[in-house]
């Protein structure tokens, strides 16, 4: 649904530097997975150098949204505030233009991995991948820098595509150290991935980058399940009705338990999934949190190894 750029909610990028691979068994039907580096030699300084102060406000979200009409405030509110360190936007370079979406860090014993929607990196440009935690336009990067080295996304989602496989939009993506050195779950933290935990959650936090702002958007609001009716999207997803989440917010995390006092959370979703995370702005969906999207973070943690 909402990467930044002239494109729509969708984001669009590794597909040649996508690190497709999903761990330990393959699932039935999965095909055989694959690993492709998107440049181990991409370093911090290297990437601050290339994605500039400049470049990275220039950047769009991929795939924004159509114009659409806005739903009413409902319970689900978002509203745009300060961010929090684990959360930040991921950049990426697609046929020439600077694109960004949402993506955040997820514990793991390596302190390496970062958590976005595998459409958001399904296309783009390698060597040229970045995550930045707790962006915003004033403060664009409060603790450096950190290069996408690799990417892993279920392949089933690239052999099928976004809408087919619209239950697999997860990706899971290792990112080598700041200028300083320093791990970027050493540096902001890290939340806790959950799976198996159903589809309804009683107060969701939900935290995206839209693409206009300034700052990043939070809401919180219960999620339930959606079972889509159309044979060429189909499976359920997790629905939560927030409202000001168009393109940019792809890969935003849904955070169940959030501590404010770690300022981290366990994630149980993304945005993306069923029509890449929405149709429109005040509804987003996330693919659910079950064995696929476990294996493949195992696959990341063990490729670490």
């Amino acid at each position: 649904m909402r990467c930044e750029s002239t494109l729509r909610r969708t984001l669009v990028v590794v597909a040649a530097a996508t690190v497709v691979l999903v761990i330990g068994q393959v699932p039935a039907g999965a095909g055989s997975a694959t690993e492709t580096p998107l440049g181990d030699h991409w370093s911090a300084p290297e990437a601050e150098a290339f994605w500039t102060t400049e470049r990275m406000a220039s950047a769009r979200a991929v795939d924004p949204d159509p114009d659409v009409a806005r739903a009413a405030a409902g319970p689900g509110v978002g509203q745009d505030f300060d961010g929090i360190p684990v959360v930040g936007r991921l950049f990426v370079m697609k046929d020439g233009g600077a694109y960004f979406c949402t993506a955040s860090v997820v514990a793991s014993p390596g302190h390496d991995l970062v958590l976005g929607a595998a459409h958001c990196l399904m296309g783009a440009d390698t060597r040229q991948v970045a995550f930045v935690p707790h962006y915003t336009a004033g403060n664009p990067r409060p603790y450096g820098m950190f290069p996408v080295l690799k990417v892993w996304v279920d392949p089933r989602y690239q052999q099928q595509g976004p809408d087919l496989a619209a239950t697999l939009d997860v990706a899971f993506a290792r990112v080598g150290p700041n200028d300083k050195n320093i791990a970027v779950q050493d540096q902001v933290g890290g939340n806790r991935l959950i799976t198996g935990d159903g589809y309804e959650h009683d107060a969701i936090r939900l935290i995206g980058y839209p693409a206009s702002a300034a700052r990043p958007r939070v809401c919180v609001n219960r999620t339930t399940r959606f079972t889509s009716d159309d044979p060429a999207s189909p499976g359920s997803f997790l629905q939560i009705n927030c409202t000001g989440y168009p393109g940019g917010t792809s890969g935003g995390p849904f955070l169940k338990n959030y501590d404010p006092g770690t300022r981290t959370g366990e994630v149980v979703g993304v945005i993306g999934g069923w029509k890449t995370g929405g149709p429109g702005p005040d509804t987003s969906y996330s693919s659910y949190f079950g064995t696929d999207v476990r294996n493949l973070y195992r696959s990341a943690v063990d490729a670490a190894r």
